[in-house]
């Protein structure tokens, strides 16, 4: 109906086309991108779709236009949408609430009112847990803490309300492979370990468990293949990578990771007042359902990861010998 060319989008370049069909909102995303690659690469067709970022091979979709979202769905008709869009940033989610709530929240129960008959993941996070009696399990009451956590818990509410047999994957704090180091809350420290020169505090209070990307890819894609053989599975689900750090933890071992000094890097241990949008103490995620099901990923390294993500950040390209031999 929205004349999209869909067969010009799936640009086939062989006479296979996989039988197994993915939608994946978000897909300009940090998340999204893994999401989407790591489908494309494992036989599924992928049909990424996103809206301010949309690129030539992605789908321009606004979820707030019914029309648009049920446009897609009916002209692609996939077996299972991965719902990463969001907006993610607790502090953009304080200052612009409204168009974050029809995000977090409205685009949820259009997806999910159209996602009849297709197995739908929500990508949700630990935010909705206010951090003080961790680690959390996927029946613990949920109390966010800030409007962020706040509006993925009601996203999660409207998905399950209107498409009952949809999966919620709540994950903690994201990195992978960034566009620019400010895109992930991890990468961010980037720019601070490797200045090197000035002394920098950053945060030694909040305890976090940074988690790769590719392996909350890789988790989606076995919950979808799941899926396709059984029906039960849904519900809320928990998946994190298993090595907790702070922020300032996180830079030193990024300084490690590249061989670069910390010593400038200073443990901040008490939150100054007027810090933005009050975050967790500690929402470690108990992830034992997954692994029971034989769904989960074995977390990739944080230093392994991390190289992969910020090694084209880096000033001095030479590094790569030292760092490797």
């Amino acid at each position: 109906s929205h004349g999209y060319n869909y067969q010009l989008l799936r640009k086939y370049d062989e006479v296979y086309t996989p039988y197994r069909r993915v939608l994946v909102t978000g897909a300009t995303g940090l998340l999204g991108r893994a999401v989407y690659k790591e489908f494309k690469n494992n036989d599924w067709d992928a049909l990424g779709c996103g809206y301010n970022r949309a690129r030539p091979c992605f789908l321009k979709c606004n979820l707030l236009d019914e029309d648009a979202v049920r446009g897609v769905i009916q002209g692609f008709q996939p077996h299972v949408i991965v719902h990463c869009a969001a907006e993610r940033r607790p502090d953009v989610v304080e200052r612009h609430t409204e168009a974050a709530m029809n995000l977090n929240v409205h685009a949820c129960s259009t997806l999910a009112k159209e996602a009849d008959g297709i197995f739908l993941i929500y990508i949700s996070t630990d935010y909705v847990f206010d951090g003080r009696n961790p680690p959390y399990g996927e029946n613990d009451a949920p109390n966010p803490l800030n409007l962020y956590g706040k509006s993925k818990l009601e996203g999660e509410r409207e998905i399950l309300r209107h498409c009952p047999g949809a999966a919620v994957l709540r994950v903690p704090i994201l990195f992978g492979e960034v566009e620019k180091v400010e895109e992930s809350a991890v990468t961010v420290v980037w720019d601070r370990v490797q200045e090197g020169a000035e002394s920098c505090t950053i945060d030694h209070c909040q305890q976090r468990f940074p988690t790769y990307t590719n392996d909350v890819a890789r988790v989606c894609r076995n919950m979808a293949e799941r899926a396709l053989q059984d029906p039960s599975l849904r519900g809320i689900f928990h998946y994190s990578a298993k090595e907790q750090m702070t922020k300032y933890e996180m830079a030193c071992a990024i300084a490690d990771a590249f061989n670069l000094p910390s010593s400038h890097l200073i443990p901040m241990t008490e939150q100054p007042a007027g810090a933005g949008a009050q975050r967790p103490q500690n929402a470690q995620l108990e992830c034992s359902r997954l692994e029971l099901l034989g769904l989960s990923a074995e977390p990739t390294p944080f230093k392994t990861a991390i190289r992969d993500s910020l090694w084209p950040f880096q000033h001095d390209k030479r590094w790569r010998q030292t760092v490797f031999h």
